[in-house]
């Protein structure tokens, strides 16, 4: 009986170790993710600053509507560039996080 017990008892410590490296991966992931997001609203606000600077300077109409066009089309590939970029982390903080917790559920897992 003293030999289940410990063995519990050194799988529950391995349990929450596991946890603890996973919650560790998944807040080292949340701040990648803060600095990501932060850099990409710092270029859009320098971009969207630029794009508005080119329309005062504008002077026709049809100049003007480059300088949206030229806009839209660069924020649209930055949008999607950066969505993508976001996917790409999202699926690399799953994998780290799940990482540590793979070893210990297949000690706990019961084999048939």
């Amino acid at each position: 009986m003293i030999k289940t017990f410990d063995d519990i008892q050194k799988l529950s410590k391995e349990g929450i170790d596991a946890a603890m490296e996973s919650f560790a991966a998944a807040s080292k992931g949340a701040q990648t993710v803060v600095a990501e997001f932060a850099d990409f609203a710092r270029k859009s606000f320098e971009q969207s600053t630029s794009a508005l600077e080119k329309l005062i300077d504008a002077r026709t109409l049809d100049r003007a509507f480059e300088v949206q066009a030229e806009f839209a089309r660069s924020a649209y590939e930055g949008f999607v560039t950066q969505t993508t970029k976001f996917g790409e982390i999202y699926a690399d903080i799953a994998k780290q996080a799940y990482k540590p917790l793979e070893s210990y559920l297949a000690k706990v897992t019961p084999t048939s």
